[in-house]
């Protein structure tokens, strides 16, 4: 409890009177929005994902990063191309997310987009599979002031992690937790802040009791259980859960899966956050993995611009008529009836 206490607060105090007035417009400008049907919005993202990378030294066999199967360029984020969507945003931007596609300690810059973040008091977040996180990596992540570090490790055995972070080693995994652990008890630091996540699938679910056991003897802050998504879920796969609780997917009569509970004409995300993949396009939302829906790029235009520009108006008009006829939705939780 003690260190959702120190996270919380390391959030609070990137709070600014401008940060927080910008949420309200994108609350209040979301709500109108349902009422209205008007794609028009005044807010700037509270949230956006940047890629560092779509390069990654795993083959998860449900990620295009793993699969080699992108149909968009491939590359490293340039620190010009980050420096202008942090100067463009910094003022109303409460949280960046450091991580799109692929493993972000792949691009040498990494850390430096960190601190650059962190220097303008932004709570900043990422992702990791953690194979990258030695001692001296670990030591200046610390160093950085990330705020908080999702760590993927989906087995407590190296016959069963190995099924989906293929070409992963467990014991790089939970050595890279210790070496950060370590790090912050030598600097004396709460962040970043750990969480443990365990994606669910059929061949790991009978090792929950074991993940559980292991998370609190490496020292993390939190343990969190998400459901994985599958590709063409529609035909059934070996990977979704049999329990229907661990799993977003669930059987109908005609033998097909589909995705649990209605899909609603709307999208929080549309108003609240956005995606910058690692050459400088503007996506709306983290399905979008191909950059299929770019609505412009920070390169060569402002970021208000693409914002309320006409390809985003149109791409939220639509959500509000058809959510289901826009492929990318297909197979999101975001904004689902429960």
């Amino acid at each position: 409890m003690k260190q959702v206490f120190y996270d919380g607060l390391n959030f609070f105090r990137t709070l600014s009177g401008r940060r927080i007035k910008n949420g309200w417009i994108n609350y209040r400008s979301f709500k109108a929005a349902l009422r209205s049907k008007s794609p028009f919005h005044p807010g700037m993202p509270v949230s956006i994902s940047v890629e560092p990378t779509t390069s990654c030294n795993l083959r998860c066999p449900e990620c295009p990063s793993g699969l080699r199967s992108f149909t968009r360029p491939t590359g490293m984020m340039e620190m010009a191309t980050f420096q202008k969507i942090i100067h463009e945003l910094k003022k109303d931007l409460a949280h960046l997310f450091l991580y799109f596609q692929g493993e972000p300690y792949l691009n040498p810059n990494f850390l430096e987009t960190v601190r650059l973040a962190r220097a303008q008091n932004i709570y900043t977040t990422t992702s990791t599979n953690a194979h990258f996180l030695t001692s001296q990596n670990a030591s200046e992540t610390v160093k950085s002031g990330l705020s908080r570090m999702i760590v993927s490790m989906d087995g407590t055995s190296q016959e069963c992690y190995e099924k989906y972070r293929i070409g992963g080693r467990l014991t790089k995994v939970i050595d890279g937790i210790k070496n950060l652990v370590i790090a912050k008890r030598a600097q004396k630091k709460h962040t970043p802040y750990i969480i443990l996540q365990f994606l669910l699938f059929r061949h790991n679910t009978h090792q929950l009791p074991e993940v559980k056991r292991l998370a609190k003897s490496l020292g993390v802050d939190r343990l969190e259980f998400k459901t994985a998504q599958v590709y063409d879920f529609e035909k059934g796969s070996e990977l979704i859960p049999e329990e229907d609780g661990l799993s977003r997917y669930r059987l109908n009569g005609n033998n097909q899966f589909y995705l649990k509970n209605e899909m609603l004409n709307k999208c929080w995300k549309m108003w609240h956050s956005c995606v910058m993949t690692w050459d400088g396009n503007i996506v709306p939302c983290c399905f979008d993995k191909d950059a299929k829906y770019s609505m412009g790029n920070i390169r060569n235009q402002s970021f208000r611009e693409i914002w309320n520009g006409e390809k985003y108006l149109e791409f939220r008009s639509n959500l509000f008529s058809d959510r289901k006829g826009i492929d990318i939705c297909r197979n999101c939780t975001e904004g689902l009836k429960v």
